[in-house]
């Protein structure tokens, strides 16, 4: 292998490596929007809480009622934030499964690379 074809060999797994680093940015916002998405998605469901607790605390004609009215409110909350783990947890899987899925195509583009470089230096 001749001094050019390292210094092509070595540009190209450059190039090819900011590719790749430039694809996880891409990844890391599309995960970090999803994110987002969910975190305001939750504090939505607090505030909304908040509200009903609210009205609950101004409308209620006793004691009794506003008990009552709390136990089905905290109910409601609880299922509701069950489901918020939920989706939470499968989104979890699938930002775990897009990062494995990136790492093993950068793996084995870059053994393809090495390979093909190591078979033209012999």
């Amino acid at each position: 292998m001749t001094a050019k074809d390292s210094l092509t060999a070595m540009n190209e797994m450059t190039s090819k490596g900011a590719d790749r680093l430039s694809s996880l940015g891409d990844l890391n916002l599309k995960i970090w929007e999803k994110l987002a998405a969910r975190q305001l998605e939750a504090l939505n469901l607090m505030m909304e809480q908040s509200v009903r607790q609210m009205k609950v605390a101004s409308e209620s004609k006793g004691y009794n009622e506003f008990v009552k009215a709390q136990v089905e409110m905290a109910k409601e909350a609880s299922e509701r934030m069950m489901e918020e783990v939920r989706t939470n947890m499968a989104l979890a899987n699938e930002v775990r499964d897009e990062y494995r899925s990136w790492a093993q195509t950068g793996m084995s583009e870059m053994t393809a690379e090495i390979k093909k470089s190591v078979a033209s230096a012999a």
